[in-house]
């Protein structure tokens, strides 16, 4: 994924000058996981800028690039480090679009890792996916594959909305993948099918989806594996059409379990497709307090053990 990411944005650079990425030790170090690396020596370092440790002015100096016509693509070393730009985040850069009667957009991608298994510090493992979702102006989105996040982060860079663009930190090398070294698109808001069947729904993303495909093949069940790629706007019609085949639903995901993007799935579902579910819809998540230290990070995690024993709950009902 690190490849795909790097390779998106080389190609987006090359094809529209006004693409200006900034961040914290992306130039010359080529960013902290290295996504960045060797851009600068391409680009130079007016359009490659290695910023102060200032996440507020990152992306307050960035929603003035794109009102100014600029294309920003700003890097936050971690997730748990964009709370200090929330403010910018929240009261400008989802609101211009609106507040100007779409006369201002706002081309802007946020690029940040998120997500644990990598037994890092506080701060640095958090999934912030429902907090930006929440708000009404963003686009989020997080892919789980090398392929989709090339296809994704060039569909953002084509846009002239403000997206969250959000990077699973154990994916970013955990396997690899083909991809076409030309530039495509993919569709942002439109869920991908990993697997088909008719026993059960299984709706994930990001770091989670090489778990349940592993649970599934391992306990050889015919089930709808569904990636979102995008956290919102999600993927409602694929969701609704595979919920009314299978009848059972299970979602798993990372991020905490109260209040999370499985709530807001289960509650589509339970308006629109409550009748024709054959079983309650279940839920894998973390618990509902912050990443704890790296020690306990397994328990917390959901792993396949977890998602095993939902899915011979929900097939028993």
């Amino acid at each position: 994924m690190v490849g795909a990411i790097n390779n998106a944005l080389e190609l987006c650079m090359k094809e529209d000058e006004k693409i200006i990425l900034l961040g914290e030790d992306i130039g010359k170090d080529g960013g902290v996981f290295r996504v960045t690396d060797g851009l600068i020596e391409k680009f130079g370092e007016k359009r490659v800028v290695d910023t102060p440790l200032a996440e507020s002015a990152i992306i307050g100096a960035s929603i003035g690039m794109a009102l100014s016509g600029l294309r920003p693509v700003p890097e936050v070393q971690f997730a748990g480090f964009m709370l200090l730009s929330f403010s910018q985040l929240l009261n400008h850069a989802a609101r211009y679009r609106s507040r100007t009667r779409s006369t201002m957009p706002l081309p802007m991608v946020v690029r940040t890792p998120v997500g644990g298994g990598v037994k890092a510090l506080e701060h640095h493992s958090d999934n912030p996916e429902a907090l930006y979702s929440h708000i009404g102006g963003l686009i989020v989105v997080e892919p789980s594959n090398p392929y989709d996040a090339k296809g994704l982060l060039i569909k953002a860079l084509h846009m002239n909305d403000p997206i969250i663009f959000l990077e699973p930190t154990k994916l970013y090398r955990l396997f690899k993948q083909e991809i076409p070294d030309e530039m495509y698109e993919v569709d942002i808001g439109k869920a991908s099918y990993l697997k088909k069947g008719e026993q059960l729904t299984v709706i994930t993303y990001g770091n989670t989806v090489p778990i349940v495909s592993s649970v599934i093949e391992k306990k050889n069940i015919s089930a709808d594996v569904i990636d979102l790629r995008t956290i919102n706007p999600f993927d409602e019609k694929t969701i609704l059409e595979s919920a009314k085949k299978t009848g059972k639903v299970l979602i798993v995901h990372e991020a905490s379990l109260n209040f999370g993007v499985g709530a807001e799935i289960s509650a589509r579902i339970a308006e629109k497709a409550m009748f024709e579910l054959s079983a309650p819809i279940m839920r894998v998540a973390a618990p509902s307090f912050p990443v704890p230290y790296p020690g306990y990070e397994n328990y917390y995690i959901p792993n396949e053990k977890k998602v095993s024993d939902a899915i011979d709950k929900l097939l028993s009902v």
